[in-house]
């Protein structure tokens, strides 16, 4: 009889979802370029949930990195020293939910994200920024921002912007 144990299955096996699954929130600086990390490591976690659809997986990707472009423009986050913090969970066995906190406001008053409806076609066919919201809006079944601490003399300290995805399957799985 062999005194080794015997191993575990290995992290990145994959596992059925369920509600209430969270997996660790990664922290990365608030530099454009770190967008690819910011990829990568949200492929790595979903790659750990069993029978999620490739397609579905690269949406959601797509929109985190999105969330996370946003948060080094438009907040201190993309200043000296800014941070950025995805996280990622499953309110319900079948919703998938990823979100940014970004370090807060640059200017004094602070406003929450929002897609420019004022713009015309024209307007949005010239425009060479303001789409990522829009992107999301369409991708995800639902998202939305909301301060981090949601009293009026801590407006400013950051922002969480979140996107929540209805999960579908594999072919192989249904």
């Amino acid at each position: 009889m062999p005194i080794v144990p015997r191993s575990r299955a290995p992290f990145h096996t994959p596992t059925p979802p369920f509600a209430g699954r969270r997996w660790a929130g990664r922290v990365y600086s608030g530099d454009l370029a770190q967008a690819a990390w910011v990829r990568e490591d949200l492929r790595a976690d979903l790659h750990r949930l069993e029978g999620l659809c490739p397609d579905q997986s690269e949406t959601i990707v797509l929109c985190a990195s999105e969330m996370f472009a946003n948060a080094c423009d438009h907040s201190r986050s993309g200043q000296h020293d800014g941070r950025v913090l995805r996280t990622l969970s499953m309110p319900t066995a079948h919703t998938l939910c990823v979100s940014t906190i970004d370090d807060g406001a640059r200017e004094e008053a602070p406003t929450l994200p929002h897609i420019p409806h004022q713009r015309t076609a024209i307007e949005w066919e010239e425009a060479e920024r303001g789409r990522g919201l829009l992107l999301i809006e369409h991708l995800a079944t639902r998202w939305g921002s909301r301060p981090v601490v949601d009293f009026p003399f801590c407006a400013g300290l950051g922002t969480l912007v979140w996107a929540e995805f209805t999960l579908t399957t594999t072919g192989a799985d249904r």
